[in-house]
């Protein structure tokens, strides 16, 4: 048998102890026919065969991510700008400012997702002046994790908020002393009153929501993603919001192998849309490529715990326990594996009383069920899971709410928040994601380096001896997150037989220093022996470019997940566009001193004055100026 693809001179990291030291693989029909070292591999090569030298780079399996939202992420991908990753507020104002200066009426500037106000400089969030400075008739919605969105003006006037609007029940408007929205939006803890405002917005036209998922498709590859879990999600209708998907699976232009989970949208209502799906999709339905998964995260509305940190925990109501039953019954008498979103282990606990409770009358017996975030489950939790099979999807949500986590229960508490060596100890299985793209941003190294290292995005230490090594973090967003869809056997390592998925890194992960985990990026990302992205000395393999719909999009600009040189690139060409000095310019100021009260901005910053609490930090030393 002669390989379509051979790959050799490689640092290739395989999980199979039978083959160390590999070098090299051979690829034929999407899958590894061999795997060993450069000579014997070589034996695979015919004049067909198309051979890259890897260089001496490291190569990974193919990440997948175990919990994203993936399908309605890439319908609005080209809609949003992103600030995962950017260094300073001042930097992402700028990029707002670029961004509005482009959109067109009636179109939104939305910063959905994936950023941290503790990752930039300033240590802050914007505020409604700076939006509504930069913005003044452009609508502008900004969501930050669960907890909050800013809204301009001009995105009031648009989803039509006045001193009449009511805000729904877990949710809050905040007013001024006339009863006007001010424009920011708060869950409190429920996140359905950021959602319901964002869904208010126009969307792409089927076209461009092509473009766009293929584009977010793309982007995954540029970090070595290449089989994600679709966990669904709100205003994601089955089968409505999944034609994309589907058309571009029946094309063969998917690049990330998708597993999908369906969301029930209807509170109430949950029991008959899993009722109905189960008469109509097929379970697994579907390809290598797209398939179906089963129910979830959303099983009923009732028994949604929102992990706003901000806010003391949401007790569930008393009902709960009958609606959930009703739907887990229906769903294991009928063999559908499912998920569910747990945050607490308050609502763990009693999550597990329903299953046990089913588990009596109609056993598990090897149904894969998951619980998903759980970052509070405790020992004895863990161990009910495990003994019904269940598995847990972690995310690093962490990262960007740890310093929110910490401050309400204590760092102690924070260094087992999900307590993963504990789990993997008791020999529950664990698969890595990262819930992007409207908490956590989707790149899988800043997860890792969360893992391995510790830290949030903005610096705080949140684990020492809970930390996990570089090999177990790779292997939970490999050959961990395998299990999630049961194609254990198929993917998450280099293996013959397996699918053909991998990376080759930009830097090896194993052995560069600590900060420089979150920087790496795929020079090349193979999906079913195919080349999906391309980069660095491997650019010449890059498959064709597709342009950006619309031209408008930040995409277009900003690339996604900021590179750095990208980002400085853009920020000085609009500094030249327009060299009057700007609102945003002058943020820089944070790291002097104040120019009204002569404090010194960096010093406070850096200590442990309480900047973000503004009834002690503000009244204290009464600055009003905005590099706080």
């Amino acid at each position: 048998m002669k390989a379509d693809l051979i790959l050799f001179n490689g640092k290739i990291h395989s999980f199979n102890t039978e083959t160390p030291n590999v070098t090299a693989v051979a690829i034929k029909d999407g899958k590894f026919i061999a795997v060993g070292n450069d000579s014997d591999i070589m034996t695979f090569a015919s004049e067909e065969t198309k051979i890259i030298d890897l260089q001496n780079k490291r190569v990974v399996p193919g990440i997948n991510d175990s919990h994203i939202h993936l399908i309605r992420g890439g319908l609005n991908y080209n809609l949003e700008l992103r600030w995962d990753g950017v260094p300073s507020l001042a930097d992402a104002l700028r990029m707002l400012k670029e961004q509005v200066d482009r959109t067109p009426n009636p179109q939104w500037v939305r910063v959905v997702g994936g950023w941290s106000e503790f990752q930039f400089a300033e240590r802050r969030m914007p505020t409604l002046e700076e939006i509504n400075a930069i913005a003044p008739d452009t609508p502008v919605f900004i969501l930050h994790l669960y907890d909050r969105a800013i809204m301009n003006r001009a995105a009031l006037r648009a989803v039509g908020y006045t001193k009449d609007t009511p805000a729904p029940p877990g949710g809050h408007i905040e007013r001024d002393s006339n009863g006007e929205p001010t424009g920011l939006i708060i869950a409190t803890p429920n996140a359905m009153i950021l959602y319901s405002t964002l869904a208010k917005g126009p969307t792409l036209s089927y076209e461009h929501q092509i473009n766009s998922t293929r584009h977010f498709m793309k982007e995954l590859n540029r970090f070595g993603i290449t089989s994600v879990i679709d966990a669904g999600g709100g205003f994601q209708n089955f089968p409505d919001d999944y034609k994309v998907v589907n058309e571009l699976n029946e094309k063969k232009q998917l690049t990330v192998r998708i597993a999908y989970n369906l969301f029930t949208q209807k509170p109430k209502h949950e029991f008959e849309d899993f009722s109905d799906w189960i008469d109509s999709v097929k379970l697994y339905q579907g390809n290598d490529m797209y398939r179906h998964n089963g129910a979830g995260e959303m099983l009923v509305f009732s028994a949604a715990d929102f992990e706003d940190f901000l806010q003391p925990r949401p007790d569930l109501p008393e009902n709960m326990e009958a609606e959930l039953e009703k739907v887990v019954r229906l769903l294991v008498e009928n063999r559908w594996p499912f998920r569910l979103h747990a945050t607490y282990n308050e609502s763990i606990t009693r999550f597990l009383n329903v299953f046990e409770k089913i588990n009596q009358d109609v056993p598990f017996n090897g149904l894969p069920w998951i619980f998903d975030h759980a970052e509070t489950i405790d020992e004895r939790n863990i161990e009910r899971v495990r003994a019904l099979g269940g598995g847990i999807a972690i995310q690093s949500r962490m990262a960007y709410q740890g310093e929110y986590f910490t401050d309400r229960y204590g760092a102690k508490a924070a260094e087992n928040t999900p307590p993963i060596k504990k789990m993997l100890e008791m020999e529950v299985p664990v698969g890595a994601g990262s819930d992007a793209t409207r908490v956590s941003s989707y790149n899988p190294w800043v997860s890792m380096y969360w893992m391995t290292v510790g830290k949030t995005v903005g610096g705080l230490q949140l684990y020492t001896e809970t930390r996990l090594n570089r090999q177990t973090a790779l292997e939970l967003y490999t050959r961990g997150s395998a299990w999630f869809s049961q194609e254990q056997t198929k993917k998450g390592d280099i293996k013959v037989g397996m699918f053909a998925d991998l990376v080759v890194l930009d830097r090896d992960y194993f052995t560069i220093a600590d900060e420089d985990i979150k920087k790496i990026e795929a020079d090349l990302t193979i999906v079913d022996g195919k080349i999906v992205y391309a980069n660095g000395d491997f650019s010449s393999f890059s498959p064709p470019h597709i342009p950006i719909l619309p031209d408008w999009s930040p995409t277009n600009i900003y690339n996604g997940y900021p590179v750095r040189s990208s980002l400085q690139s853009a920020i000085e060409k609009n500094a030249k566009a327009d060299a009057k000095p700007k609102l945003t310019s002058q943020i820089h100021s944070c790291t002097g001193s104040c120019d009204v009260h002569a404090h010194n901005h960096n010093v406070a910053r850096m200590s442990n004055v309480p900047v973000n609490n503004y009834n002690a930090f503000w009244g204290a030393l009464g600055c009003s100026c905005f590099a706080f």
